[in-house]
């Protein structure tokens, strides 16, 4: 009897679209039938999407993701599939037991994080995910009520154990009793999202628990963006002794095959993908969060201020590579202040990307505001950010684009940008969790993928060279500079990750030998932007730490670092 083929199907979802998500699961089957697959494994939470937050609340939701479930079961059996095993990721539910609880009485019915196996044209096994996670951008320990069965089925004679995403990071629950199970491969389905260099961690996770199963691990993993999270992909299978026998390519839907070896005969390594660098998986990450918040939210273009700056223009050339620089509107806002090189190179980088380019002079609108109201100084630098604002909201209104905010990580951290300003006002924020100092990095990486060909043949570097290499500044004033009121971005960035990625204090900061000076400035422009990043628009996450689910402090503190 030929061994086992197992198809990992990675496949890009939506919250709520429970219909579309289940048609997903019947045309994904049928390519892994094609392929001779004996089990198709889709990631965690896949008819709903995930996460779906409070929506696992609503028993509406729970009946129609039911539905959806039982339906793709009979279509699956009616398409001459039913011999195929489907496991697939969506909400469950369990009854409370009895507590006393008048919030939780006897009886109620509570959500789960199942796992559901779909052959025959029927439910054959469900299991609930045990551990919940409740830290970083996680909040299932609130939201869903844990399970305690092991779940084994049979695939062809041979045992396969499944569990679901956080059950293999905590030690001890249901993997520690596969191996009195005597499973011969433990499958995983998550919905991981991406953070830089969290690969390797997932990897190593797993030939841990391959190790102690006694058993190839087959980890299958969610892909596409979903509002502020984006989902890798990646998925694998690695072996007792922690070879990767297989793997997926990151950022795309995917369908990996990988067979079972015979019992007693080594394994067989199926496709491997190549990998991607540090930057390129940044950058490909913020083109898909970006992409999926576009088309799930029923945009088909973008809308953005061009100043010719190195933030405007990497964010440009992401909305390009995510929606087609025919879908990209890029305006160009000059001020009386605004420097010529800046005004050609925003239009140079439009016309390199195909972008629709316009021009949209400021300076009448704000000599208007002037005549009604004694401005000056800062007042004056802040009023000009914000008319350019209104203009992009305007532009928004009137021709339906998603407005699309170019701020990094560096200024939303010090709050070094004018709040509802053409930096920050908008939808969606691609660069939200990017610092200046990898907006460069960024920018390098693309151009250079362009002279490689990485996009295309023959594909001009899309960003202007003089939009890297000069100095960056607001351009509100006469002569002014990002460094006159910001330490330099290396050392702004290197605090920053400090203080906020590694949450160290201020005597820390200066144990490391940073300057008081700069330590203290830092650490203030921080603590008191925390207002001002409340009001920021999603973007995608690629860091260990970004602002929104992951750092959540008070607005109204008086604490101060001694």
């Amino acid at each position: 009897m030929p061994a086992p083929r197992i198809a990992l199907a990675q496949i890009d979802t939506c919250v709520g679209d429970v219909d579309a998500n289940a048609a997903a699961v019947l045309a994904w089957a049928r390519r892994a039938a094609d392929e001779g697959a004996d089990l198709v494994v889709f990631p965690e939470m896949t008819v709903t999407g995930y996460p779906i937050e409070d929506l696992a609340l609503r028993a509406s939701f729970r009946r129609g993701a039911e539905a959806a479930l039982q339906r793709t079961a009979a279509e699956l059996e009616a398409a001459g599939l039913g011999e195929l095993a489907v496991l697939v990721g969506t909400v469950g539910e369990r009854t409370l037991a009895p507590t006393g609880d008048q919030d939780a009485p006897q009886g109620a019915r509570r959500p789960t994080n199942q796992a559901v196996l779909l052959q025959h044209g029927q439910v054959q096994a469900r299991y609930d995910k045990h551990h919940l996670p409740n830290y970083g951008v996680f909040d299932e320990f609130r939201i869903f009520t844990p399970g305690d069965d092991l779940c084994v089925v049979d695939v062809r004679g041979r045992r396969v154990g499944v569990v679901v995403c956080e059950d293999i990071w905590q030690d001890g629950g249901p993997v520690s009793q596969m191996d009195e199970a005597e499973v011969e491969l433990l499958v995983v389905l998550n919905g991981s999202p991406y953070e830089e260099g969290k690969g390797h961690v997932r990897v190593e996770l797993a030939t841990r628990r391959a190790g102690e199963v006694r058993a190839p691990v087959a980890y299958v993993n969610l892909v596409g963006g979903q509002d502020d999270l984006v989902f890798d992909g990646g998925s694998f299978v690695v072996g007792v002794d922690g070879t990767v026998l297989a793997s997926a390519p990151q950022f795309v839907e995917h369908l990996l095959l990988w067979d079972l070896p015979e019992r007693g005969a080594p394994p067989q390594p199926g496709a491997l993908a190549e990998p991607l660098s540090a930057d390129e998986e940044v950058y490909r990450a913020i083109v898909l969060g970006l992409a999926d918040y576009v088309r799930k939210n029923g945009f088909r273009s973008v809308l953005l201020g061009l100043s010719g700056g190195i933030d405007s223009a990497l964010t440009a050339t992401i909305a390009a590579d995510a929606v087609g620089g025919q879908n990209v509107v890029g305006v160009s806002m000059p001020s009386a202040y605004s420097s010529e090189h800046s005004k050609d190179d925003a239009a140079d980088l439009a016309k390199r990307l195909g972008a629709d380019y316009r021009v949209q002079p400021i300076g009448p609108i704000v000599e208007a505001f002037r005549g009604e109201l004694e401005i000056e100084g800062v007042t004056e630098e802040n009023l000009q950010a914000r008319v350019r604002g209104v203009l992009l909201m305007a532009l928004s209104n009137r021709e339906g684009h998603l407005v699309i905010a170019p701020g990094n990580k560096s200024e939303l951290a010090t709050g070094y940008a004018t709040i509802y300003d053409a930096g920050s006002i908008g939808g969606f924020a691609p660069l939200k969790d990017v610092d200046k100092s990898r907006v460069w990095a960024l920018a390098r990486w693309r151009n250079n993928a362009a002279l490689d060909g990485v996009f295309g043949p023959d594909e001009l570097p899309p960003i202007p060279e003089s939009s890297i290499t000069k100095p960056p500044s607001a351009e509100l004033r006469p002569g002014q500079l990002d460094q006159d009121s910001l330490p330099p971005y290396a050392l702004l960035d290197e605090v920053l990750d400090a203080y906020v990625e590694n949450a160290e204090g201020r005597a820390e900061l200066l144990a490391r030998g940073f300057d008081p000076a700069v330590v203290d400035k830092v650490l203030a422009l921080v603590d008191r932007a925390e207002w001002k990043r409340r009001q920021y628009p999603l973007g995608p996450k690629v860091t260990a730490l970004a602002f929104g689910r992951d750092r959540r402090l008070p607005v109204t503190t008086r604490w101060r670092e001694p």
